[in-house]
């Protein structure tokens, strides 16, 4: 049951025919694992706290660096050292003090998502190492965990859905096969905009919000934004026979 100060809080929520009280009761119970808590992890941690998920786990092992200040906007100037995931965890219980945090302030491997994964409905992949990607691919896959995945460099962004459930959602081994090298590129080589970030975060977000909430959300399409032309594309995934990853699936 949502408490009366629940009912103002998420008033504008409730409202909506595709939310209702049910809906954001549904956010209060679900439980999110946010992986990479730094330009796409900043605003997408603060968006579904505000939306009142009610169960958040946050998981980051890298420290808060002055090059991170034009885009993390959970941090400032104060920050500089900390832990990345601690310090959003307590921006975030200042916003919504009635939101269940716990912090991973270490980077994700094996050991960590199979301990974890089992515990939460969704996975949001924040991250923007190409090797961490994979890992949390295939762990998704491994414990059927559905995987909002945001990327961006530069002016441009990218988001998709895996959801290991639908027996023809293609994963992201499917899309950037592990078998040829891909390019490292991430920020630190590329440059990255913050607006293009919170485009992107905003995104993930609002599939997350979508999937807790019992709507449906599309697999097997890539969405690719152009911030210089403020253009989408929508590319059509398939699941590849020989992927190694969830073919067996």
């Amino acid at each position: 049951m949502l408490s009366q100060q629940e009912q103002l809080r998420f008033s504008r929520q409730i409202m909506l025919k595709g939310i209702g009280e049910q809906g954001q009761q549904a956010l209060k119970n679900a439980r999110i694992l946010i992986v990479g808590v730094g330009g796409l992890g900043n605003p997408v941690s603060l968006y579904l706290n505000a939306a009142g998920v009610g169960n958040i786990y946050l998981a980051d092992g890298d420290n808060i660096d002055i090059s991170n200040l034009h885009r993390q906007i959970l941090f400032n100037e104060s920050d500089l050292a900390k832990n990345k995931a601690d310090t959003s965890a307590e921006k975030l219980q200042q916003l919504n003090t009635s939101t269940n945090i716990e912090v991973l302030d270490e980077m994700l491997d094996a050991e960590l998502a199979d301990y974890y994964f089992p515990l939460v409905d969704l996975v949001l992949d924040c991250t923007d190492n190409i090797s961490t990607r994979y890992l949390i691919n295939q762990k998704c896959l491994e414990h059927r965990k559905p995987l909002v995945i945001g990327a961006a460099t530069g002016f441009d962004g990218q988001h998709m859905f895996v959801d290991p459930n639908k027996s023809d959602s293609a994963c992201y081994q499917c899309l950037f096969p592990a078998s040829k090298k891909v390019a490292e590129n991430n920020c630190q080589t590329l440059g990255i905009l913050g607006p293009v970030l919170a485009i992107i975060a905003g995104m993930q977000a609002l599939q997350a919000i979508k999937f807790l909430t019992g709507h449906q959300v599309a697999t097997n399409q890539l969405n690719i934004f152009d911030g210089l032309n403020n253009s989408w594309q929508q590319l059509t995934l398939k699941k590849q026979a020989k992927c190694p990853a969830c073919s067996a699936l």
